[in-house]
């Protein structure tokens, strides 16, 4: 009787969710009732693959999780099913929903973490978005706790060298308050709530490769915007998608596809800003400019190509190798180094921020001691007097 009533409670909880009403799960302690799919519901409000909630996050802490692992009873039946000896903490504790399975959002490391984080949640709502003017939601704010000068030292020159693309997004969002999400998950892409003065913003940036996991996380954060009506801001700084036997394996064609999808169908304002680099289809999912930005800006550390000059001359001379084999052609060691060097010089010249904004494949090249009030302006002229409802596809599963 009492699982019945649980299973009609969930049913009635699911319902609700694509009327968009919001939704929190907190998972504070084991439970053995979860081993019975208790965990379903949390996770519900995490993931929803058909239906999309408005707002919905899960946060877990030491061993309480979400999905259904989270009773210490979980372990002996697993342990008797399949003869795994594994703890609770290690079979669905908080550290594995985190950071492996990416079924919670936030982890807490206390009641009182977890109820603050909750507060953040909700306040990131946007629940202002309901009314006929997304502007309404502006209010006073503050400045940048970091200075906002430093901004035009924090992206080397040279694009081997990586940053934290955290020192830029604290530096232009107000007060330098950032609510991440997903911090421990997807760890390459850097996804959060914040405002930039006074307008709430959904930031997306980059912080190495996009695996599996750091799209599927974009998809999420972005799915979770459009339903508040929060503009997306996109900090490029990609060399792409990973690549290899491991990666094909764990669905990076699929998990790109979602985010490539979610960045195409986003009916919010979108502003992209390249920071670094912007190369192959790390540019599509990222919201380059095929994919239709209301603004898109460079800054001078930018560049933008197929791939680099470096990785082009091995791709094409390998081509061009396997030609001149066909042929019955021999093809020396010099001349293949001429062709590289041809090739990369190539690259590398189109690859400027100064070669594409001559071509007005983007909005202009700023001073990133600007970033701030650039995305302020952008934000307000891209603002819909009525907020626009976005409509997917089917995500492949």
């Amino acid at each position: 009787m009492l699982s019945r009533l649980a299973a009609g409670r969930r049913q009635q909880l699911l319902h609700l969710l694509p009327r968009g009403a919001p939704a929190l799960a907190a998972a504070y302690h084991s439970s053995a009732a979860a081993t019975a799919g208790g965990g379903a519901a949390p996770a519900s409000a995490s993931v929803l693959p058909d239906t999309l909630d408005r707002g919905s996050d899960a946060y877990a802490r030491n061993t309480a999780a979400v999905g259904g692992l989270l009773a210490d009873l979980r372990a002996r039946i697993s342990q008797a099913a399949t003869g795994e000896e594994i703890s609770a903490e290690d079979l669905g504790g908080a550290s594995v929903h985190c950071k492996v399975s990416g079924v919670s959002d936030h982890f807490a490391q206390d009641e009182l973490h977890g109820l603050a984080l909750g507060r953040n949640i909700v306040k990131n709502l946007h629940l202002a978005a309901k009314g006929t003017n997304i502007q309404s939601s502006a209010c006073d704010y503050q400045e940048p706790l970091y200075d906002i000068e430093e901004l035009r030292s924090i992206a080397p020159s040279d694009l081997k060298q990586s940053f934290d693309i955290r020192s830029v997004i604290a530096r232009i969002v107000d007060g330098s308050e950032f609510d991440e999400f997903k911090k421990l998950y997807g760890t390459t892409l850097v996804t959060g709530f914040a405002r930039i003065c006074g307008q709430p913003v959904g930031i997306i940036g980059n912080n190495g490769i996009l695996f599996t996991e750091s799209a599927l996380k974009g998809s999420h954060f972005i799915e979770l915007c459009t339903q508040r009506h929060i503009p997306l801001i996109f900090l490029q700084n990609i060399t792409g998608f990973m690549v290899g036997s491991k990666s094909e394996a764990s669905g990076i064609a699929k998990a790109g596809a979602k985010m490539v999808m979610a960045v195409s169908c986003a009916k919010v304002p979108k502003i992209t800003i390249i920071v670094g680099g912007s190369f192959g289809a790390g540019n599509y999912g990222m919201c380059g400019r095929a994919y239709s930005p209301n603004f898109l800006f460079l800054w001078p550390t930018a560049r933008i190509s197929v791939m680099g000059g470096i990785q082009a001359a091995g791709v094409l001379s390998q081509i061009e190798k396997n030609n001149k084999k066909r042929q019955g052609v021999e093809w020396t060691k010099d001349e293949e180094e001429a062709f590289k060097a041809k090739v990369a010089e190539a690259y590398d010249r189109e690859a400027s921020p100064y070669y594409a904004t001559a071509r007005l494949w983007d909005d202009g090249i700023i001073d990133p001691a600007d970033t701030r009030r650039v995305l302020s302006l952008c934000l307000s002229a891209a603002a819909k007097p009525v907020p626009e409802d976005t409509k997917y596809g089917v995500f492949r599963m």
